[in-house]
């Protein structure tokens, strides 16, 4: 397992229909806080390419802050790839090569001068599997503070319970400590991951289908943690579940062949798509 990553790897009240398919609208307020017209990350014709063939096609769009945002679109539409390309983790592969900018709080990710060390730190990421690392839940979510020179074992105690709260499931393993996280259900291995991540008091956190191996139950359990993440965090969420999105997310993005075919408030893009594509795609003609 690599330490690159902290990562950390799916409520429903009023429904709303959109043509033949019903999509659930989230249960969060329109309140922007102080937080309105912040970004974390701003994304400028931003391409990419794995050797010959390119993913993304000018991609150019700013991510808010402390609010959730989902990306949506079809098997292969490139939402997995930008998402790695925010914390630079595509950049693994070797062949990659991109073009364009993206900025994190002002600064260029792609500069000569920017330590993809720090980014990883601040841009925590989750995948579709849990991912704990063979060790106890508390050696799990102690990782990140040890790498970063952490040894005080009272630090460590607070971390990791801090941590574990943030993470909503410090009442169901404040006695199993020492117990290791594969024993774990998949929800609960997903929330030590998060949880972990959260050790290293990240800036953003990145999730890539994080329910998708999860139970309704677990999934659930997620959805409402996002909500409550996105009050000290930003959340930048990829999913095949549309309902999931309009129930979660703020803004919406739709990828479509590599491309930003449309990004809005989720309410209005579910509602009120502004492209036939986007259309086409939330009433179920492709996809």
């Amino acid at each position: 397992m690599d330490e690159e990553g902290f990562v950390m790897n799916e409520t429903m009240e009023q429904q709303k229909k959109t043509t033949n398919v019903k999509i659930e609208s989230k249960s969060t307020d329109k309140k922007q806080k102080n937080t309105e017209g912040r970004h974390v990350f701003e994304v400028e014709d931003l391409n990419l390419w794995y050797g010959s063939d390119q993913a993304l096609y000018e991609v150019s769009m700013n991510v808010p802050e402390q609010q959730v945002t989902a990306i949506i679109g079809p098997s292969g539409c490139g939402k997995s790839t930008f998402l790695k390309t925010l914390n630079r983790m595509v950049e693994m592969v070797p062949i990659v090569k991109t073009s364009g900018d993206i900025k994190y709080r002002n600064q260029n990710i792609f500069g000569n001068n920017f330590q993809q060390e720090y980014l990883r730190t601040k841009v925590g990421m989750v995948f579709q599997k849990p991912n704990p690392f063979p060790k106890s839940v508390y050696d799990n979510v102690a990782y990140g503070p040890r790498i970063h020179g952490i040894k005080d074992k009272k630090t460590l105690d607070q971390i990791v319970e801090k941590s574990l709260k943030g993470a909503a499931i410090w009442d169901e393993l404040k006695d199993r400590l020492d117990e290791n996280a594969y024993g774990l259900s998949g929800g609960q291995q997903q929330r030590v991951c998060i949880a972990r991540a959260l050790a290293v008091e990240p800036d953003v956190i990145l999730m890539d289908e994080p329910t998708s191996a999860l139970d309704p139950i677990s999934t659930a359990k997620v959805e409402e943690l996002v909500q409550e993440l996105k009050k000290k965090y930003s959340i930048i969420i990829v999913t095949h579940n549309m309902q999931q999105a309009a129930r979660i997310s703020d803004k919406t993005a739709f990828f479509l062949n590599g491309e930003l075919v449309e990004f809005a408030e989720t309410d209005d893009l579910f509602q009120n798509p502004r492209d036939k594509r986007t259309e086409d795609y939330i009433t179920g003609r492709f996809g």
